[in-house]
């Protein structure tokens, strides 16, 4: 697959998944733009991938300022967005009767109404034939404790691509979902070593993700291998789903 020319857009890009999809599309020939919400964690992604085909930029998709900061920065490269992954996001386990109303703000204001205005306000600057990738998780299409206002945001991200992948497709702009298993991220080191194994365990391939299985997946939806794909839900997490 060769991206040489082509202008990506990932957001929350600055570690775990985004990172590596970063990195895998700057070594594909694209050029790519990520986002974060730290400027030092974005230095250092930059520094790693150590390309000048990589842009940063700080923001924080919870801000509709910060979107908006985000959409300019497009608007004036003069390019339009042949691919976007709509990757930021955080993860809260709590069972429900302890879920307080800031935890449930935070998860829906980062992971469903930031991801959703930064659709809406880069949809103008997409290219004709655009691949848009939403980032789910496992978790909206199975039922795990601890994760109900989390699997709530996730179910919303796979409600949105669906809308999206049929409102776009008359500009021939493909939507896909792609939902991790447990993966091995910067975001899921809270989680603890005997939950991570309980949850290896339960996975038919017995081990958790890694961010570049994950990024090769986004990086096929975005190819033009997969030019007859729209609107699908690509579950990458090791054949857990089957068990659900």
């Amino acid at each position: 697959m060769n991206f040489t020319n082509k202008n990506v857009v990932i957001t929350g890009g600055s570690a775990g998944i985004g990172f590596a999809t970063a990195k895998t599309f700057i070594e594909k020939g694209a050029n790519v733009l990520i986002t974060g919400r730290n400027a030092d964690s974005l230095k250092t992604a930059s520094a790693n991938i150590n390309s000048p085909k990589l842009k940063t930029l700080a923001s924080d998709i919870s801000k509709l300022s910060d979107i908006a900061t985000l959409e300019k920065e497009v608007a004036e490269s003069g390019n339009k967005v042949d691919i976007l992954v709509l990757n930021a996001g955080i993860a809260k386990q709590y069972l429900i009767e302890e879920t307080t109303e800031e935890v449930f703000d935070d998860l829906f204001n980062i992971n469903v109404k930031g991801l959703f205005f930064t659709l809406q306000k880069l949809i103008p600057h997409l290219s004709e034939g655009a691949s848009v990738i939403l980032i789910s998780s496992g978790v909206s299409v199975s039922g795990y404790a601890q994760m109900g206002a989390y699997a709530a945001t996730k179910s919303a991200v796979d409600a949105i691509a669906r809308t999206a992948a049929i409102e776009l497709a008359d500009r021939k702009i493909r939507v896909n979902t792609v939902a991790p298993g447990l993966t091995d991220t910067p975001m899921n080191q809270q989680t603890p070593e005997d939950i991570k194994n309980a949850i290896a365990a339960a996975v038919p391939l017995k081990r958790i993700g890694e961010a570049e299985e994950i990024a090769n997946a986004i990086v096929f939806l975005a190819s033009s291998d997969a030019s007859y794909i729209s609107g699908s839900y690509l579950s990458v997490d090791g054949g857990v789903t089957i068990r659900r």
